[in-house]
């Protein structure tokens, strides 16, 4: 049987004495995860997760990370009877419920993908950078040959310097560029993705002038400068780039001045029944999300903004089917995962363990599935965790689709197209299913 290695009752004791509150960093989600039930307690031995057998209708299968050949020889681990992985996780303080379930899903693939000389190696950080130096201390002492983790941006800065010192790939879930590269990868979801897909869509409806509209804080400015290296890429032309304040009360001027409103209905009054000339772009794009995307969309609407014929995109923070109720939305584009993959893990998660895996945002308990995931099929073919391996070109197919690890840490995905409507969140356009397509 498949083991899972627990950690010793010394490192527990070790990993509770760490203080300290870390929040989520704005630009994962711009707010704190909403509290969430933790769920059924992770297993302590392999035999006591039961993984259902799959119904008798059509269902889609898990999706397994499978790398394609690689152009490289490596050394590989043949000949090694055992290789270990450690998921650095919050087990324990305010995050423990988001640790314990990426936790759960990385049993789960472990059970999906892995041979029995693969163990997985849960290890507490606390949420906390203090938390994440020690558990990456017990990690080097139980011989990790790989890291994944941890979440959030402070913890993976925490631990990137002593990770490379010693040598060890370190994945984590982070979404923070600054603290990538020299063998420090990350899983979270970009912008530059988000945007390349929505993009490639839009310029395959004929639009070519793109503008954003985003807030003033680090995920704002983050999303504007994948915007202004990516549209030109995809044959775009940049128009426009403003900021407002998330923190406003009002943001009607800024709103206002974007859309070019006073120029484009000077000079008209009231009985003129004439079309209001365009806006200065062919589509807009919004970074935000929640109560203050509602506002931000609705005012872009009344300052005279076809949203038929000048389609507001977004990213992913908009994978939320409250939006489908916001009439300023109908018809918006933004890019995720396919809904279907997602469906069928909640589906598998929840038989195995009791409940569903909390979502916020870009975090999701998938991020750990697909990185157990990878390092469980490296080992059950026989190659490594090198940069090569790890960097391979051609990608991996994962939980939520299509990804590939990039030398300088970040990574490229293949995301699907998704349009809000009142019936819903629909896939109009799929994922590629590989980065040889146009567009990736």
């Amino acid at each position: 049987m498949r083991r899972l290695v627990a950690a010793l009752p010394l490192i527990s004791a070790l990993l509770l004495s760490a203080c300290a509150q870390t929040d989520l960093p704005p630009w994962l989600n711009g707010t704190k995860p909403a509290p969430q039930t933790a769920p059924q307690p992770v297993p302590q031995t392999r035999p006591q997760v039961q993984i259902p057998t799959p119904a008798p209708t059509p269902a889609p299968a898990p999706v397994q990370a499978a790398p394609l050949p690689l152009p490289l020889p490596v050394t590989g681990f043949a000949g090694r009877d055992e290789i270990r992985a450690v998921l650095l996780a919050p087990l324990s303080g305010p995050y423990a419920a988001w640790g314990q379930a990426m936790s759960n899903a990385a049993q789960l693939a472990l059970f999906d993908v892995a041979d029995q000389r693969l163990n997985l190696i849960p290890l507490d950080t606390k949420g906390t950078p203090e938390g994440a130096l020690l558990a990456l201390e017990q990690a080097r002492t139980q011989g990790a040959d790989i890291i994944l983790g941890p979440v959030f941006s402070a913890e993976v800065k925490a631990v990137a310097p002593q990770a490379r010192q010693w040598g060890i790939p370190l994945v984590s879930f982070t979404t923070d560029r600054t603290v990538l590269g020299q063998g420090v990868y990350t899983l979270g979801f970009l912008p530059e993705s988000q945007i390349r897909r929505v993009v490639t869509h839009a310029r395959d409806q004929g639009k070519q002038r793109f503008a954003l509209l985003a807030r003033s804080d680090e995920y704002g400015q983050a999303v504007a400068e994948a915007f202004r290296t990516v549209v030109p890429q995809m044959g775009g032309q940049v128009t426009k780039v403003e900021y407002y304040d998330p923190q406003a009360k009002d943001i009607s001027q800024q709103v206002r001045r974007f859309t070019e409103a006073d120029s484009r209905t000077r000079g008209r009054d009231r009985k003129d029944a004439s079309p209001v000339p365009p806006p200065p772009f062919d589509a807009v794009m919004i970074a935000d999300e929640g109560t203050r995307l509602r506002t931000v969309s609705s005012l872009v609407t009344y300052y005279e903004v076809d949203i038929d014929k000048t389609p507001i995109l977004g990213t992913m923070l908009w994978d939320d089917p409250r939006l489908a109720a916001e009439p300023s939305l109908q018809g918006a584009w933004f890019a995720a995962p396919s809904a279907e993959s997602y469906a069928e893990f909640e589906r598998r998660y929840a038989s195995a363990f009791g409940s569903r895996p909390p979502r916020a945002g870009t975090l999701r308990a998938s991020l750990a599935y697909d990185a157990t995931a990878l390092a469980a099929t490296l080992v059950r073919q026989n190659l490594d965790y090198s940069a090569a391996t790890l960097t391979n070109a051609g990608g991996f197919a994962g939980i939520d689709g299509l990804f590939r690890l990039r030398a300088d840490g970040t990574n490229d995905r293949g995301l699907a197209v998704r349009q809000i409507a009142k019936s819903g969140l629909t896939d109009i356009a799929p994922a590629p299913t590989s980065f040889a397509q146009p567009g990736m």
